[in-house]
């Protein structure tokens, strides 16, 4: 994972199970209330990029199936 959080200026590169997190050249830590929503507010949007780039690509492989 690399997630980019604009309001910490910082890539996030993992988020362990217990709600640590791991920006890119720190070791893992628990953030704060205002990271935490940094990063949920940055993870959301991605996540909402990203679909709506699934859900054309997969319509465009649809009407264009490969030879």
């Amino acid at each position: 994972m690399r997630l980019y959080v604009g309001p910490m200026d910082c890539f996030v590169v993992d988020v362990s199970p217990d709600g640590r997190v791991e920006i890119e050249g720190e070791e893992p830590r628990q953030p704060t209330l205002q990271e935490r929503r940094a990063i949920i507010y940055a993870a959301r949007g991605e996540l909402g990029a990203l679909t709506e780039a699934l859900e054309i690509l997969e319509r465009d492989a649809a009407r264009f199936p490969s030879s």
